[in-house]
């Protein structure tokens, strides 16, 4: 029974209307990419997301496995917002979830991408988080999953705006997309595909499909009323055979062209020759090839190809942020401050959307592998604050306690902790954007050094826990518990000696001098005067770019 008030639901309503209105450059947009196992260099499956958002505080969740009485209900809180929205029966069993993976290595993530405002039914109870977060609880398989978020919003309706989920489990990876009826019938109209084992996909706060292989009941799941409701609300008129998803329910404009398709097109580019081909797409020209919903990678993907995908900022590509007029006077720091867009002399202008951005929440790469028990198979590669700066720890789908520093409670969006993971990235990643090229350097060092051990580290430890796994199951567990804990505070702790590391060496706009991997000190005991870096020569012509500037700044010798 859905509990809120009609005066609460129309606040809600009207808040999800202004937010989809919002378009691609929302403050909240998430990125998430797919790897199918044929795709992979070993064999597993791989889906990635980055909750972008700026008011968001980065924590794992986990929730334990249970058991429910006949009759017991399920209360269903706005995984954003946390407004109550009713409640739905209980199922007798609910699995074990850590973040976005379950124990049995079901992961699925989502990007938001709004559509039609007025297919917004705020009269429904199920919101696109409460729909994932149900949805692990109670489902073993990717297409299992399908069935049960379809039939949660059939059953209860669906509040939130468009979206498209990636769904996968050790074998198989989909894409889904869906949006509401907007009260005028209850449920959602949505399609769902499965990628090839042999490609990549992704999808960023655009929805990405378009023709419907209708006959294809094994690879392809649609609601029955996918386009005959497209045509009895006007959005579409042609033949079934014609029918794009995309084009009907998220029309194409230049903030989901530029902003979100880009990301996707950087990703596939990174590992498919060309995709060049794309670009007038991108920019929003008539006719222009529309980018495809998955490719096949010239090469197979890895783990740490995913992980570093996540921290792309176009580099490369004609869309580089590391190389545009802002970036080159201002340190090579491929991040611009909100809001997206800008005007001068009435003409308005863009910055990149990459996917990598400054207001991450958390950042995550789901591994899933079917030739392993489930509790050592299923790995989330966990970070928190921007992906380019974050560490991905390996947190098992097996565990059941969160490390204190990455755990919620441990502090919040508006207090500072020196225990916090999310805290701590932070502080090293807000010190590099104002010195990004030299910092940048530093940082890789020790993340590189982190997650390399990681890798290095994962034969033996699976090795290990595969050998208590044959003993008593429960064994292997706790130890893949204990090793994600350990290593998630060793990684905090490490972090926060390198924020302290990076205060000290750039204190002030200088860069102290070392040597042999410490700082130089004097025999004095006077310190060592440090490097001046300055500017680059951009920086300095665009500051005699303006002519009175110029006149004012510039070095004239006294009259005589």
């Amino acid at each position: 029974m859905n509990n809120l008030t009609s005066k609460t639901k129309s606040l809600v309503a009207a808040a999800i209307v202004a937010a989809s209105s919002i378009g691609a450059f929302q403050a909240d947009a998430c990125t998430s990419l797919l790897v199918g196992k044929n795709a992979s260099t070993d064999g597993s499956t791989f889906i990635s997301y980055a909750a972008d958002s700026h008011v968001l505080y980065g924590a794992l969740k986990y929730q334990p496995a249970a058991d429910h009485k006949p009759g017991a209900m399920r209360e269903i809180y706005d995984w954003d917002e946390g407004m109550y929205h009713g409640s739905i029966p209980e199922v007798a069993h609910t699995y074990s979830v850590v973040g976005n993976m379950n124990e049995h290595q079901l992961s699925i993530t989502e990007s938001t991408w709004g559509g039609r405002s007025e297919l917004v039914d705020a009269t429904g109870i199920m919101d696109y988080g409460s729909l994932i977060y149900v949805t692990l609880q109670r489902a073993k398989t990717a297409r299992e999953a399908i069935g049960i978020m379809t039939s949660l919003v059939k059953e209860y309706g669906y509040c939130s705006s468009g979206e498209s989920f990636s769904i996968a489990d050790p074998n198989e990876i989909w894409i889904m997309e869906l949006i509401g009826k907007g009260g005028k019938e209850k449920g959602a109209v949505w399609v769902a595909i499965r990628i090839p084992d042999d490609c990549i996909a992704g999808h960023a706060n655009q929805a990405r499909i378009h023709n419907i292989p209708l006959n294809d009941k094994e690879n392809c799941l649609y609601a029955p009323d996918v386009i005959s409701f497209a045509r009895k609300m006007g959005y579409y008129e042609g033949s079934d055979a014609d029918f794009s998803f995309a084009k009907a329910y998220n029309p194409f404009d230049f903030s989901g062209l530029r902003g979100c398709d880009a990301r996707v097109w950087s990703w596939f580019n990174r590992f498919k020759s060309g995709m060049d081909k794309y670009l007038p797409y991108l920019r929003g020209k008539k006719d222009a090839e529309v980018l495809p919903l998955y490719v096949k990678p010239d090469k197979k993907v890895s783990v740490r190809d995913v992980q570093n995908m996540m921290r792309d900022h176009f580099e490369g590509t004609p869309f580089d942020m590391t190389k545009d007029p802002g970036a080159k006077i201002l340190y090579d720091v491929p991040y611009r401050w909100r809001p997206m867009t800008f005007k001068v002399d009435g003409v308005e202008y863009t910055n990149e959307r990459a996917i990598a951005t400054q207001q991450t929440g958390f950042v995550l790469v789901s591994q899933m592998r079917s030739w392993l028990p489930d509790a050592v198979g299923g790995i989330h590669w966990f970070g928190v604050d921007d992906a380019n700066t974050a560490i991905f720890v390996p947190m098992y789908c097996c565990m059941t306690n969160i490390p204190k520093s990455y755990a919620e409670g441990t502090a919040d969006l508006y207090t500072f902790s020196t225990e916090s993971a999310f805290w701590v990235n932070n502080w090293v990643a807000n010190q590099a954007y104002t010195r990004y090229s030299y910092m940048i350097k530093d940082i890789r060092e020790v993340q590189n050094g982190i997650e390399n051990a990681f890798a290095n580290n994962q034969a033996e430890v699976e090795s290990k826990a595969l050998d208590l796994y044959k003993q008593d199951p429960q064994k292997a567990k706790a130890y893949l518990d204990a090793y994600s804990n350990r290593v998630a505070q060793e990684t905090t702790a490490r972090y926060l000696q390198l924020a302290q590391y990076l205060l000290v060496k750039y204190l002030d706009g200088n860069m102290k001098r070392e040597k042999d991997g410490e700082f130089e000190r004097s025999n004095t005991g006077y310190p060592v005067y440090p490097q001046f870096p300055g500017y680059n020569e951009e920086y300095f012509r665009a500051i005699v770019s303006d002519p009175a500037a110029a006149e004012n700044l510039k070095v004239v010798p006294p009259e005589e």
